[in-house]
């Protein structure tokens, strides 16, 4: 025993941890300092003996995190492996629900001695350093720095004494919080320390994000770069001259690097104090104008010359230009474990034959089955309250012409087609049959009024019995699995025979979407928008057919479409209008993959096995009943899955009410109420059909789920909150590249659209499409625009646009 307990603590030590005293081995989670500071508890560890003895360590401050095995992998059976495998699992789910716990539990306390501090108007530690207090509070002797999310979110606490001693909030999170100073203009200065980020705002105006330390600047900035994609990103980094590796510095290019950004480093004087290391330090030797200069140096923002003086004498001077924004922010691969076991062969399979990402089958799949669901089961996300969820789904697959978006949604609703084949099959056979029963009955008919002549005069109680018509069984319907492209009172007389809901795919959804905007559809819309919720009647009234009323209208969607369409689309749903009614934010699961990446020839048979597993699904939620005629099955979370909904639901809650998201993520979020317990129905009826209860697991997958699919609706939605740029990098390329020539040869200064028109280039060949691009360039300062007017010498005709090209596009200096 005290062999594996001097083991164990050597692995920690030689992590770079300060291993504690006592180690104990009852497979809890022992919190100690890694510095061996006795009020310093960001250092844990978590140690078995039983079995195979093994354990993990790590610093919650640092991130770093290990494991521990007295026996290698190599050394161990089959079944022993299995077993550490399962362990080091568990030990990593109760290091995370632990560290959660702890880091809610830090928040609530740093959110109430905030509540109790006063704001700063003065403090030892702001005096000493020259600075102001920005956003901070002060509590007995101590400076208060809040630390925040991307969405406002408290999570913890710097303090500050006044002799400069800085403490983390206990169990507080730190990786990817900060403290703002100023609101955002074009740019954004990330730096390490409270003084070096006052000293920044205070000399330049820019806005500036606190980090804490150098190891949360790459957090950070990769936390800012998602919340704001158009801003230029400045990583203020310490020059930490005299430590081994330079950590701010190195730091600093690193989190800089991840995010595209630049890199300001303070620039000292002659006779530079050994512990000058950043632009506060240099703020008090030179002044904050020496730190503006450094600032003003990193992004270059001193003026050029676009050549030589013009005829006047004067010259003309260019801004530096301001890169692109990045319009198509990143997105969250697919992960195979997102999807339940049954599916998640076949889905793969068919990405991989097809050499197509896996978001599009994955995403027909689950939408094809939540509409054979339908409305015939339904989540009660509450406890107590009747606030009920149908599972119907809208899907969207967007990738450019030649993705294989069709292909994937096709093979994914083979089961649905099957099963719609097949009962159009039985129906044909019940319709032949109910044929006959109305000839046999017509005949009768015929046969009665004969006899009823006959018995008229002698009878008449007889003949008139003998008159009263056959009822006939009512003419037999189909079940409708799939509708393509029906008119809405068309699909609205489907939904009358299949109340319980159906699935409408349209391969190209943009003409779903656009006819939907033309005048005179606003019903066809209203119907639309009526079918996501699932659980509500219509009603058509119209002149020559009459009142039509449906009981239940519940559809589920799926179809693709084009990147240039949906972007164009986004722009017109957020600006306002008939557009802007949820319409487009109901396709919870849209998904725009990455779709580059070297072709790989696959010809395979498909997995056989994992089809069958997928298809029988299919078949079995096909079969499945509602409670009653006219009530679904109510289906309810387990305890444990009840709690996890409502820790997810506060923060989301709240997250939705700010003011931190663009307003058209705000409104596709706020789907997410509808989407993540339908979600978790969904994998639930997939996972355990059983019981009419929501296990964790099946939440958990839909918070995943989630997650992934919010990184999509930010790629979706950046059409409205940045420039299309596609046309306008590519015309910077082209001019980047010295392709931009006349007939000669020669480099081309400026130009007109219609010079770049007639060279045809992929996206550029119209003058219109140019104009567009050019025009985005000089927004960004690549070139100048000028109006050109009419060489005739009255005045005639329409003047024209010209691009003048700033030199640093070429490269010239």
């Amino acid at each position: 025993m005290n062999d594996t307990l001097e083991q164990f603590r050597q692995a920690i030590t030689a992590a770079g941890i300060e291993a504690p005293d006592d180690i104990h081995d009852d497979g809890a989670i022992h919190r100690f300092s890694p510095s061996g500071r006795g009020s310093d508890k960001a250092a844990w560890y978590m140690l078995h003996t039983d079995g195979i003895p093994a354990g993990a360590f790590g610093d919650w401050r640092s991130g770093l995190q290990s494991t521990w095995c007295a026996k290698s992998d190599s050394a161990m059976t089959a079944t022993e492996l299995a077993d550490h495998r399962q362990r080091v699992k568990a030990m990593k789910a109760q290091r995370d629900a632990d560290l959660l716990a702890t880091q809610q539990q830090a928040s609530a306390t740093a959110a109430a001695l905030l509540a109790q501090a006063d704001a700063a108007t003065a403090h030892p530690y702001l005096s000493a350093k020259g600075v102001k207090g920005h956003g901070l509070k002060v509590f007995s002797d101590k400076l208060l720095i809040p630390m925040r999310d991307t969405a406002g979110k408290l999570h913890s606490l710097q303090a500050i004494t006044p002799d400069g001693e800085k403490r983390f909030h206990p169990g507080g999170r730190i990786k990817g919080c900060y403290h703002s100073i100023g609101k955002p203009a074009g740019r954004l200065v990330i730096a390490e320390g409270y003084a070096t980020a006052a000293s920044i705002h205070e000399a330049t105006g820019d806005a500036v994000a606190v980090a804490f330390n150098a190891g949360n600047l790459e957090a950070v900035a990769l936390a800012l770069r998602a919340k704001y994609p158009a801003l230029v990103l400045i990583v203020a980094a310490d020059d930490d001259h005299l430590t081994d590796g330079n950590p701010g510095l190195s730091k600093g290019t690193a989190a800089a690097l991840a995010v595209g950004g630049l890199v300001a480093v303070p620039s000292f004087p002659a006779g530079r104090p050994d512990k000058a290391t950043d632009f506060n330090d240099l703020a008090v030797i030179a002044g904050l104008d020496a730190v503006k200069a450094c600032m003003d140096a990193a992004i270059e923002s001193v003026a050029t010359h676009a050549g030589s003086a013009s005829a006047t004498g004067q010259i003309d001077l260019w801004p530096e230009p301001t890169p692109l924004p990045n319009a198509l922010p990143p997105v969250q691969a697919f992960d195979a474990d997102l999807l339940p076991v049954a599916l998640r062969g076949w889905v793969m399979d068919i990405a991989h034959r097809m050499q197509c990402p896996p978001d599009f089958p994955a995403v027909a799949a689950l939408v094809a089955l939540s509409s054979l669901i339908g409305a015939r089961a339904v989540v009660q996300p509450k406890a107590r309250d009747d606030w009920q969820v149908v599972p119907n789904l809208w899907g969207m697959t967007i990738g450019r012409p030649g993705v294989k978006k069709s292909p994937a949604l096709s093979e994914a609703l083979k089961p649905l087609n099957r099963l719609q084949a097949d009962e159009f099959e039985l129906h044909q056979a019940a319709h032949d049959a109910w044929e006959l029963d109305c000839k046999v009955s017509a005949m009768q008919d015929n046969a009665n009024e004969k006899r009823a002549k006959g018995l008229a005069g002698k009878d008449p109680a007889a003949a008139r019995a003998l008159l009263e018509p056959v009822v006939l069984p009512a003419e037999p319907t189909a079940r409708r699995y799939t509708v393509n492209d029906a008119t809405v009172e068309k699909l609205g007389e489907l939904l009358m025979h299949n109340p319980w809901g159906t699935l409408s795919y349209r391969d190209e959804l943009y003409g779903l979407l656009t006819g939907l905007d033309k005048q005179g559809q606003e019903g066809s819309r209203a119907f639309y928008l009526q079918s996501y919720d699932g659980n509500q009647g219509y009603t058509f009234d119209r002149i020559g057919r009459g009142t039509t009323h449906i009981p239940r209208v519940c559809l589920a969607m799926i179809g693709g479409i084009q990147p240039g369409r949906i972007q164009e689309y986004v722009r017109g749903a957020v600006a306002g209008g008939s557009a802007d009614d949820g319409l487009l934010q109901r396709f919870g699961l849209a998904v725009w993959p990455d779709t580059g990446g070297e072709y790989v020839h696959v010809d395979q048979w498909p997995d056989t096995p994992a089809k069958q597993a997928a298809w029988a699904v299919f078949e079995r939620l096909a079969a499945l009943q509602p409670a009653s005629d006219l009530d679904a099955t109510v289906w309810r979370f387990d305890d444990d899955a009840q709690a996890l909904f409502v820790e997810w639901l506060i923060p989301f809650e709240n997250e939705i009410r700010g003011d931190e998201l663009h307003p058209a993520m705000v409104s596709h979020l706020s789907k997410y109420r509808k989407l993540i317990p339908a979600l978790a129905l969904v994998f639930a009826m997939i996972d355990t059909p059983e019981g009419g209860v929501i296990h964790e697991p099946e939440l958990l997958r839909a918070l995943a789920w989630g997650d992934y699919l919010r990184t999509h609706a930010s790629r979706l939605y950046a059409a409205a909150v940045t420039p299309e740029t596609t046309g306008a990098a590519a015309l910077l390329v082209k001019i980047r590249a010295g392709k931009l020539a006349d007939k000669d040869g020669v480099i081309l200064d400026s130009f007109t659209p219609r010079q770049v028109a007639i060279k045809h280039w992929a996206g550029l060949d119209t003058p219109d499409a140019v104009r567009k691009a050019a025009d985005v360039l000089a927004d960004f300062d690549w070139l100048r625009r000028e109006v050109v007017q009419s060489g005739d010498a009255l005045g005639r005709g329409r003047p024209s646009d010209r691009y003048t090209i700033n030199p640093r596009a070429r490269g010239a200096a």
